[in-house]
């Protein structure tokens, strides 16, 4: 407990301890400097953002807004956030030195994610699988790495063993039954995962994306495919209950961050503006609503304003473009299904950041709890910086 609505966990802690013991490494090294990557530069300033934006909403504050004497602390909370993902990308991207590495840490997470998704589907050993698991296995982020993880490998990977790859087929089948059956009212984990199906499937067949395309827009414009999604997705009821809500939520963190758009609130800020008057949605009426956006593009507009947005934005542009100059110059292996794996979840975690706050949590939705899966994606994504150094390069395939 931190004394807040914020409560720590192992995985925000040790981030943290690991960053230390590089940088107090590279000291005894005598050699303080990172891996060179495009992506580092956007990364960085981004959190520099965070911090002017969080000085700089305390000094405009609105003395109409009240706020508790600890929120800097959930501000502070909310920068970590940005802060300990970032850090997560540098520290594989700048402690893997050998393919080898990168590969027992791959395997590691799809042998124990893969193992923990089968019992999570299986009558009775999903008890024990929520007892030995954090909440990170009940996230979206953890379904969608674990998706693109196995995928990559089946079908990159021409190294693979036929064992490994039979082994492999019920990961993929838990993944399937757990977000079509069981959570299939959590959209966010099944659209997710059709999102990294589908851009590693256009990218294992070209001959195939044409024809796909001309029956996707076949469908679309025939309206079966909205009608079948709208009715997967829970049609009317649902979008009176969470779709049509949520639209007023946005709509009322957009209408105060206007207060400053260029830097935003400053990060968490948006939580005692927005709940600073009623709210009222149909019948229903919040003297004091707790306001969360469930959109993480939202949120981050209300945290850092278009500037930090746009920073972001630069990083995944960065991101991305590493990731498709690996994915045309190497050779089917293991690196290539890695680089593979990474781009279809960089376009996937992008999707899924239009239902809520996956990517970098609202420390007062999905917060530090929901990083626990978050900081998966942070820290696979650095293994696209690891690839990518030029000294290493010759080593993988």
């Amino acid at each position: 407990s931190t004394g807040t609505e914020v409560v720590l966990n192992a995985a925000t802690l040790l981030v943290p301890a690991l960053l230390v013991l590089w940088v107090v490494t590279l000291l005894l090294r005598g050699e303080l400097s990172i891996a060179p990557s495009p992506a580092n530069a956007p990364l960085f300033y981004f959190l520099l953002a965070g911090l002017f934006s969080l000085l700089l909403g305390n000094v405009l504050w609105d003395p109409a807004v009240p706020k508790a004497g600890h929120f800097w602390l959930v501000q502070l909370g909310q920068w970590a956030i940005f802060f300990l993902a970032a850090g997560a990308f540098w520290l594989t991207g700048n402690l893997i030195e050998d393919e080898i590495w990168l590969r027992r840490l791959t395997f590691t997470f799809i042998a124990l994610g893969g193992s923990l998704a089968v019992a999570r589907v299986l009558p009775g050993l999903s008890v024990v699988a929520g007892r030995v698991a954090t909440h990170a296995v009940n996230r979206a982020p953890f379904w969608l790495l674990l998706t693109a993880m196995v995928g990559g490998q089946l079908l990159f990977n021409h190294r693979l063993s036929r064992r490994h790859r039979l082994l492999l087929v019920p990961v993929l089948a838990a993944v399937v039954f757990y977000s079509f059956v069981l959570t299939a009212e959590s959209r966010s984990t099944w659209v997710g995962v059709v999102a990294a199906a589908a851009v590693l499937v256009w990218l294992r067949s070209p001959r195939l994306r044409w024809p796909v395309i001309i029956v996707l827009v076949a469908l679309i414009f025939s309206g079966l495919a909205f009608t079948a999604v709208w009715e997967f997705a829970g049609g009317e009821d649902a979008w009176i209950q969470t779709g049509a809500p949520r639209l007023v939520l946005i709509e009322r963190v957009v209408a105060v961050t206007m207060r400053n758009p260029i830097t935003g609130l400053g990060p968490a800020s948006y939580r005692p503006y927005a709940g600073n008057r009623p709210l009222v949605y149909q019948r229903a009426f919040w003297a004091s609503p707790q306001v969360s956006s469930h959109n993480n593009y939202v949120d981050l507009y209300a945290h850092v304003g278009v500037l930090g947005v746009g920073l972001l934005a630069w990083f995944w542009w960065e991101l991305g473009r590493v990731g498709w100059r690996l994915v045309r110059s190497l050779e089917p292996g293991f690196a290539s299904g890695y680089v593979h794996s990474m781009v279809a979840l960089l376009v996937s975690s992008l999707v899924i950041m239009l239902f809520a706050d996956w990517v970098l949590p609202f420390v007062y939705n999905i917060g530090f709890v929901g990083f626990q899966a978050s900081v998966l994606v942070w820290l696979f994504w650095g293994g696209l910086v690891a690839i990518d150094q030029p000294a290493r390069r010759g080593r993988h395939a």
